[in-house]
């Protein structure tokens, strides 16, 4: 059983990335396929997709072989969630990266947040 299920596809993720992986795989959820849809616009990933894995569905997420390798760090955990406001909204190393943030209105990156002036609970930062 898995606790913190964002937490197991960062590091999914990030693991490949360091192996210089082309592909991985992760549980699937709505969640998770939001997270990975605002990676997917900022270009950290290529692309994801559905599949079927036995009886259980799955994500294929394909890597950005261009990057050197993705670091992401997750700020909000099962055991202290963290929400900022509109104005907490701050750059990730200075623009370079992006802030994943859930908001009333979805999943979305801490720059669409702020043009949209919402606030959420603070997923995870991406370089």
């Amino acid at each position: 059983m898995n606790t913190d299920p964002i937490s197991d596809l960062l590091t999914r993720i990030r693991n490949a990335s360091s192996a210089k992986q082309v592909t991985t795989t992760a549980p699937y959820s709505k969640v998770k396929e939001a997270v990975l849809e605002v990676l997917k616009k900022n270009k950290f990933i290529k692309g994801y997709k559905k599949v079927k894995d036995g009886n259980f569905d799955a994500l294929e997420i394909e890597l950005n072989t261009e990057l050197n390798t993705i670091n992401l760090k997750r700020v909000s955990k099962p055991g202290q969630r963290i929400y900022i406001k509109k104005a907490e909204i701050k750059p990730v190393l200075n623009g370079y990266g992006i802030s994943v943030l859930s908001t009333p209105k979805g999943v979305m990156s801490g720059s669409e947040a702020y043009k949209a002036g919402l606030g959420g609970e603070f997923i995870c930062k991406v370089w």
